[in-house]
């Protein structure tokens, strides 16, 4: 239990919002922020024995980031996702924050008291841990604004908090909402230009690379994935159920070309196209070579995957085509001045699209250039020479044999859970790994606290 006696330094909370002005304007993360934020604050002296903060994300996978600092314990990060509350509303309903938003308060107090019946359920977890005194609050990040800032602070010290404890915490939040408000929303322009340009375009927007004509050339091995039979689905499963169907054949497929130095840059209709950059050496293009044809075999168990489960539900499976071709692109972007896109393009991108479309003549859902395949390495058939449209030059087409494609396939099973996660979701995977909470808590249990 905190022995503090509840005194409050002036001077040291001075110090503590002064360094919350600076971070504002240094581009921390919200949790350099947050985890900051309360090891000053116990430093400082203030008998805090647990912070929790949540702060409302536009993000396509979550509603929310939260932070569970504990004395002694450090920092817990955890995501909502946005149908883990639909899952499980009650716990909402009865949490301290929803007893905020349905009556339009900004803070609530309440002492614990281990011989009285909890008024929340999150109650009964911190009378286990000797809590004393809880208080809620809700901090909206503007006037108009959606997202904002919720959370609580908790005591384990005798008596509770004290007025001046209280009145510090106060006028911290206020420092903390500005501070936060900065990262969050460069943490919103960060998700979006990922989720909608991928990773490494997002990057090269937000380093500068934002007028028309910006870009460069790069060497890289090309993936164009594309559905089979796509017009026929659309017409027989009616808009949503295709729409539906759609996802969840770029779930299966595209995600393991997002991962390992692959990056996804466009969705065009019911396909996509994939690059991993690599060097001019022939080392960089083999490395490339060999994760895209890794990716083939994750993608091919993951596609496996979904039709099975589709069968169960008596619905067609999916077909798909996949061309693998290495060569250079131009990377950067093209369009209006005032609305452009960013993207490759080039005679390789032309070529890897003709390659994948030639999967329907062949009836092989992989084929590969014979560029690909010397990088690649691996046990491949030739179909044969084509001449593509719009390239000079005639290209030798190769499967692989399926046996091989077989082992791929087998090899990278074991990747299809872990694909399965977006990059946020990794993040998160790490903090779980990384620090183990104890209690039985659910994920809702956690942001709603």
């Amino acid at each position: 239990m905190s022995q503090s006696d509840g005194n409050v330094s002036e001077i040291l909370l001075d110090k503590v919002a002064d360094w919350l002005m600076r971070t504002s304007l240094s581009d921390e993360t919200l949790e350099t922020i947050v985890r900051g934020f309360c090891e000053r604050l116990a430093a400082a002296g203030l008998p805090l024995m647990r912070v929790h903060l949540s702060f409302s994300m536009l993000h396509p996978l979550y509603d929310a980031l939260g932070f569970t600092w504990w004395r002694g314990r450090g920092i817990e990060v955890t995501g909502l996702r946005h149908e883990e509350l639909a899952r499980n509303p009650q716990r909402f309903l009865e949490s301290p924050y929803y007893y905020l938003l349905s009556n339009n308060l900004d803070h609530v107090r309440r002492r614990i008291d281990p011989s009285e019946p909890s008024e929340f359920p999150i109650f009964d977890e911190l009378k286990e841990q000797g809590a004393t005194d809880y208080i809620a609050f809700m901090q909206p990040l503007g006037a108009e604004s959606e997202h904002g800032m919720v959370g609580s602070w908790t005591t384990d010290r005798h008596g509770g908090f004290s007025d001046d404890v209280i009145a510090a915490l106060l006028r911290l939040q206020n420092h903390l909402a500005i501070a936060a408000k900065v990262a969050v929303l460069g943490k919103l322009a960060d998700n979006m230009l990922t989720t909608y340009l991928g990773a490494n375009a997002g990057r090269r927007v937000m380093s500068g690379q934002v007028r028309r004509g910006d870009g460069e050339t790069v060497r890289a091995a090309l993936v164009m994935a594309d559905m089979r039979d796509s017009t026929m689905l659309a017409e027989k499963e009616g808009r949503q159920a295709y729409i539906e169907t759609l996802n969840g054949f770029f779930d299966a497929i595209a995600t393991p070309f997002n991962r390992n130095g692959g990056q996804i840059l466009s969705f065009v209709g019911d396909g996509f196209i994939a690059v991993y950059p690599c060097g001019r050496h022939r080392e960089p293009s083999e490395l490339a070579s060999r994760e895209a044809f890794a990716a083939v075999g994750a993608a091919s168990a993951r596609m496996a995957a979904l039709n099975a489960e589709r069968k169960k539900l008596g619905r067609d499976p999916i077909g798909f085509g996949i061309g693998l071709h290495v060569g250079n692109v131009m990377f950067g972007n093209v369009g209006l001045r005032d609305r452009l896109t960013f993207s490759v393009f080039g005679s390789a991108v032309n070529e890897v699209q003709r390659l994948q479309s030639l999967t329907k003549k062949y009836g092989h859902s992989v084929v590969a250039s014979e560029a690909f395949v010397n990088y690649c390495g691996g046990d491949w058939l030739t179909l044969g020479e084509e001449t593509l449209r719009g390239v000079r030059q005639k290209f030798t087409v190769l499967y692989p044999r399926d046996a091989a494609l077989a082992a791929i396939v087998d090899e990278n099973a074991e990747r299809v859970v872990e694909d399965g996660l977006s990059e946020a979701e990794h993040v998160m995977l790490l903090y779980r790994n990384k620090k183990q909470v104890s209690g039985p808590r659910g994920l809702i249990d956690k942001m709603l606290q």
